[in-house]
């Protein structure tokens, strides 16, 4: 059986890069190596990889037990896709200038969603 799990483990991670990238290249624009030297732009691209760091490694770990627990395919496609699009969404409205709080907003919802709907059906399949 192919695992669906490790496909979006990798597109979340070139995201992560992505943004891991951004930074970099802000901390050359400011000449920092460490912390964000006041820099309203260096502390925006910090704080949208570091938000993005907090979610994604929980939403896999929850997708991965859902895949392990037989969870039917098109539902690990569907946290999936919803971890991936809602980070997505969330890290444009987060780095913008000025933010786009709907595309934000339009983030955390499906981030949010799959977790909680993820930790209740493997709570659910454990208990019963």
């Amino acid at each position: 059986m192919q695992m669906i799990t490790p496909i979006y483990a990798g597109l979340l991670t070139l995201v992560f890069l992505a943004l891991s990238i951004m930074v970099i290249r802000q901390r050359f624009a400011v000449r920092t190596s460490v912390g964000d030297a006041g820099d309203k732009g260096m502390i925006k691209r910090m704080r949208t990889q570091a938000n993005f760091a907090e979610y994604v490694p929980l939403g896999l770990i929850l997708m991965l037990c859902a895949e392990l627990q037989s969870a039917p395919a098109m539902a690990v496609h569907a946290m999936g896709a919803s971890l991936l699009i809602g980070r997505i969404c969330h890290a444009i409205g987060m780095s913008r200038t000025p933010q786009i709080f709907l595309l934000r907003q339009i983030g955390i919802l499906l981030t949010f969603a799959m977790l909680t709907f993820t930790a209740l059906g493997l709570i659910g399949h454990a208990v019963l």
